[in-house]
């Protein structure tokens, strides 16, 4: 993360509406695509993770952040917030 993607200046990008919602099928390939087309688009994505599956969200975040090379940005009760710096 380079000075023009602070910490705060994401969290600031983040106090938006949820982008996505992840429920009880958990992360299938088609919410990674989403997840994935969201980041090029957007670079910072931010997740709610469905309260049924509040065991689990940790090995989802895990997961989601391995397979879309992002970063964990906040991860807070059933919401967290990634971001991946596009690409020119």
């Amino acid at each position: 993360m380079n000075p023009a993607h602070s910490k705060k200046e994401l969290m600031h990008r983040s106090l938006s509406t949820i982008t996505l919602n992840i429920g009880k099928s958990g992360v299938n390939p088609g919410v990674m695509d989403e997840i994935n087309r969201q980041l090029k688009e957007r670079e910072v994505v931010k997740l709610r993770f469905s309260k049924g599956i509040s065991h689990e969200k940790e090995n989802y975040i895990t997961h989601i952040i391995e397979k879309s090379n992002a970063k964990l940005i906040d991860f807070r009760g059933n919401v967290a917030v990634i971001f991946k710096k596009r690409r020119n």
